[in-house]
């Protein structure tokens, strides 16, 4: 992983980037577990502009990734509830770029301002059949805390395990 690499909190001014970094990242991670019905539904759904500005509205902090400047990477992660539990409800990379550790940096200062903000135990969903994101947040101290299934409209499922760690 090269020395030059960046992690800073974005706001709305940023949005843009978001979205060309999920346009790129979504079709490969989902391609093979999802249908592209779905998945198109799920990007207006989380990632138009007015969502996303929503979802910074309500709390959401966002983290661009960057290597010499150039977006590889980003999260977002909230207070869910209480004060001691938080969720990470994105992380995406590039796929070209992950392998590298650019995903742990990101997960890692993620859980370091939970813990500054009084976190106690981040929580996040994955899709069941997305292995390897999976065995990502196992290698890194998440574990399997059960399943669930979630109705997110147009008669779609998100079949999600909720995976958490203490922190």
């Amino acid at each position: 992983m090269p020395q030059t690499f960046a992690i800073e909190e974005i706001d709305q001014k940023k949005i843009s980037i978001i979205q060309e970094l999920t346009l790129k990242v979504w079709p490969q991670t989902y391609g093979s577990i999802i249908t592209r019905e779905q998945i198109d539904f799920m990007l207006e759904m989380m990632y138009s502009t007015e969502s996303l500005l929503n979802q910074m509205q309500s709390g959401h902090q966002f983290l661009l990734l960057t290597v010499n400047q150039e977006p590889l990477g980003f999260a977002s992660y909230g207070a869910n509830n209480n004060t001691e539990e938080y969720k990470l409800h994105k992380l995406y990379l590039l796929p070209e770029k992950q392998h590298q550790g650019y995903g742990k940096a990101l997960l890692l200062r993620v859980i370091d301002d939970v813990k500054k903000s009084g976190g106690k135990h981040l929580i996040l969903q994955v899709n069941r059949n997305n292995q390897k994101a999976i065995a990502f947040y196992e290698r890194n101290g998440f574990k399997i805390e059960r399943s669930a299934d979630f109705e997110i409209g147009n008669g779609f499922l998100m079949n999600d395990y909720i995976m958490g760690i203490y922190i």
